[in-house]
């Protein structure tokens, strides 16, 4: 009850959270005049030796873990019966609440708290321990809007040899549920990598990638049914970024990450790309959490008046130019279609280009360079010991002659070396059109206009991959 002393020590203050085993208060600490928050196993299971002791055991092997991204355990008992364990006590919300308040965080922000959560459950498998139970209600945010993993299946652990039926009670948040669980299969740390990556899909979409009126339901989605695609809820995602959830929520748990540790590397290398990534985006979502700039303030806050001049500018610019072309274009329709200033062109993916023999790449897969679905793409053969020839590429045709002016290549594989070819025959012979560059998760060539049908994107060097990939290819005249 609210108000009665624990251990002659810790005074129950009220009830943070209700589960299956067991109760948390927020408590005093009356020795150390301190707050806590102490944790109570449920009599019924109190009464079970079994229980009890993989309760005691569990409890001392998460006391084990320092780490700040993992609550602390302070300390462990046993009074009136009833077995409890004290945790440092995290006054600020739940990942869950943050989402329920503020709907979709911005990208940087969900990729910092997933990653803080990634290091400390990282940390915890060095350690021997699974959550099992990954989900943002176990996230927990400090004043300093710091990420803690709280719950480390202290309790939920007791159930794991009692069947699939009790697991699927205790665990209860089925939305988080792997594959693995969901069939009644043993735990890994890859069980982790799934649940994270359905929180970090939630924590950008606001929304579970599995919905389903019951336990069962749900469950089924989990074993059966592929996970949404992320940008197609969030197109400002990086495709980095996109294919890392998309790995993380792999059915088979040999398909996603090897280690909690590399899902943590490529969150990292995604965080570290988003430097430049965010200065094309233009998604905006609110979040207190989130330390804006005083520049990105100062923005938000211009008059609107300016942009409308410009693009008024811009409008009576277009319609002169349009007189002006008609009235020069001399019947010429072929070259008025195919060079219109400011049109997308529309290409299409036919073959891979390697001149000097070898598979380059897959023909079959070139029109997923184009196909507008940036979670596919066309990518070239695997090289163990770098490129060993000039070059190797994916051909585009643009269906007609055009003098492209710009030639937009996305990849989740970034780091790699190209340059555009223009051509017309889709076998060569290619004279480059633009300069060599390295590509980034989103790198535009500026073309120089050549009349060219098919077009290339030419790799010259693939950085630190074996294999890299076009995932969309998007010309502009």
């Amino acid at each position: 009850m609210i108000g009665d002393v624990i251990a002659d020590r810790y005074e129950l203050v009220e009830i943070c959270g209700t589960g299956g085993m067991s109760t948390v208060y927020k408590a005093h600490d009356q020795l150390l005049e301190r707050n806590v928050a102490l944790k109570v196993l449920h009599p019924h299971y109190g009464e079970d030796e079994e229980y009890v002791e993989r309760f005691r055991r569990e409890a001392r092997a998460v006391a084990r873990l320092s780490h700040p991204n993992i609550v602390t355990v302070i300390d462990r008992g046993e009074a009136d019966g009833q077995q409890f364990i004290v945790f440092e006590f995290i006054d600020g919300e739940n990942l869950k609440e943050l989402v329920e308040r503020n709907g979709p965080l911005p990208v940087r922000r969900a990729v910092e708290l997933a990653l803080a959560v990634a290091d400390g459950l990282a940390f915890a498998h060095q350690h021997g321990l699974v959550h099992r139970d990954v989900k943002p209600q176990n996230v927990l945010l400090n004043g300093d809007g710091e990420a803690k993993v709280t719950d480390f299946g202290i309790a939920r652990s007791l159930d794991v040899e009692h069947g699939v039926t009790q697991t699927g009670t205790v665990l209860g948040t089925s939305n988080y549920l792997s594959p693995e669980q969901a069939g009644g299969k043993p735990v890994t740390p890859a069980t982790d990598v799934y649940s994270l990556g359905i929180v970090l899909y939630e924590l950008l979409t606001a929304e579970v990638p599995f919905p389903g009126e019951n336990f069962v339901a749900v469950a089924m989605k989990h074993l059966n049914e592929p996970p949404p695609d992320v940008l197609a809820r969030r197109p400002d995602v990086p495709m980095r970024l996109a294919a890392a959830i998309d790995r993380a929520l792999a059915k088979d748990p040999a398909q996603r990450f090897a280690s909690m540790d590399q899902f943590a590397a490529e969150l990292r290398a995604s965080l570290h790309e988003l430097g430049s990534f965010d200065s094309e985006r233009t998604f905006i979502a609110p979040s207190p959490v989130l330390r804006e700039s005083a520049p990105h303030r100062a923005r938000t806050r211009r008059p609107r008046w300016p942009l409308y001049l410009l693009l008024a500018l811009i409008a009576a610019a277009a319609i002169v130019g349009g007189v002006l072309s008609l009235g020069g274009s001399n019947g010429d329709k072929t070259g008025s279609h195919g060079g219109s200033t400011g049109r997308p062109i529309a290409l299409s993916g036919v073959g891979a280009y390697d001149p000097v023999g070898g598979d380059g790449g897959p023909d079959a897969d070139a029109p997923n360079a184009t196909d507008g679905n940036p979670a596919t793409y066309w990518q070239t053969e695997h090289y163990s010991s770098g490129l060993d020839k000039d070059g190797v590429g994916v051909v585009l045709d643009a269906g007609r002659n055009v003098a492209a002016k710009s030639l937009t290549v996305s990849t989740d594989t970034p780091g790699y070396t190209a340059t555009i070819l223009a051509g017309s025959s889709p076998s060569g012979p290619f004279s480059a059109d633009a300069g060599s560059q390295q590509v980034g998760s989103r790198t535009t060539f500026a073309l120089r206009g050549h009349s060219a049908r098919y077009f290339v994107v030419w790799i010259t060097n693939l950085g630190a991959n074996s294999s890299v990939h076009v995932n969309e290819a998007k010309a502009g005249s």
